[in-house]
């Protein structure tokens, strides 16, 4: 679990300004400790329950579409015994926890952040911007308040400390970003420059698991449908260069990418999907994404669930 450098984009990211907004990542993090003292913010149970809804069976709709458990035993089931070493901590756990530890042992792959990530590492940050700390990424905040249209997407991740008998990393924070229905990127492509939908930031509960509601990625040429997201420590060095666990992305399963795109407002997705599959993907490509691909279920009409472990 130590801490990574942040990766750099594997291409040259345009450099604009983030606007000004209000009083940064330190008065949402107090905001924040105030609503969990009275009880207001999003519980353990919230998160694990989106996270079963990303199982196998675990929501109404289509027929699940299931990616490989990010785990070496892939074959592990949802009655495994966690490690003893584990079991304290993780009391409370649902199955679907019990099941993220049991599968636990291999670390994430680290990945570039790419060229868009908002992070303070190329241009704009959006880390400081009052209002970042949120579940709900599909609007911008701030300045502006436009909302992004597409499928409903809901992911999980269960952050798991390797090094530490697979325990589950609570408290620790979760940068996610993505692009829009179009493959377009707020804060950095044109007309966005002053948008910052899509992306948020949330502190993992006493489970380790983090989740956002948010739309389902378009495809754009030269990449497979991914999400972006950087793991900290905790919730105040989430701003601090350096102080990143991990870097990665996430690999969305071939076929919701296939339902999803065929629907309406995702015509330029539709194009773009078809000219590159995983493993020709530069990030996903040299193992074909094995420890990536998230476990998803739903459909268009309801939305789809997506879940990953992340051990680190």
């Amino acid at each position: 679990m130590t801490p990574s450098p942040r990766t750099p984009g594997r291409k040259q990211a345009p450099q604009e300004p983030h606007p000004n907004h209000d009083r940064g990542l330190e008065f949402d993090l107090s905001t924040l400790m105030t609503r969990r003292s009275l009880g207001m913010f999003f519980g353990a149970g919230t998160a694990a329950a989106a996270l079963a809804a990303c199982t196998p069976g675990g929501s109404s709709g289509s027929a699940a579409t299931t990616g490989t458990p990010s785990s070496a035993s892939a074959g592990s089931t949802a009655t495994t015994t966690a490690p003893a070493a584990s079991a304290s901590s993780s009391a409370t756990a649902s199955p679907t926890v019990t099941r993220a530890i049991a599968e636990c042992g291999v670390e994430i792959p680290q990945e570039t952040a790419g060229p868009y990530p908002g992070d303070g590492s190329n241009g704009p940050n959006v880390l400081e911007a009052s209002g970042v700390v949120r579940q709900d990424i599909t609007s911008s905040f701030g300045a502006s308040t436009t909302k992004v249209d597409g499928v409903p997407l809901t992911v999980t991740l269960t952050l798991l400390d390797n090094a530490n008998g697979c325990v589950p990393l609570a408290g620790a924070a979760v940068y996610a970003w993505h692009c829009d229905r179009d493959g377009k990127y707020s804060l950095y492509d044109s007309g966005l420059e002053n948008e910052n939908y899509l992306r948020g930031v949330q502190p993992a509960d006493a489970n380790g698991q983090v989740t956002f509601k948010t739309i389902y990625p378009g495809a754009y040429n030269g990449r497979w449908p991914h999400i972006h997201f950087e793991v900290f420590e905790s919730m105040n060095n989430a701003t601090a260069a350096g102080q990143v666990l991990a870097v990665s992305q996430i690999a969305l399963t071939d076929a919701a990418c296939k339902e999803v795109y065929a629907s309406s407002g995702y015509e330029t997705s539709a194009r773009n999907f078809p000219n590159t599959t995983l493993k020709s993907d530069n990030v996903f490509g040299d193992d074909g994404g094995i420890y990536q691909l998230a476990t998803m279920s739903g459909s268009v009409s309801a939305g789809y669930t997506a879940g990953l472990n992340v051990t680190v």
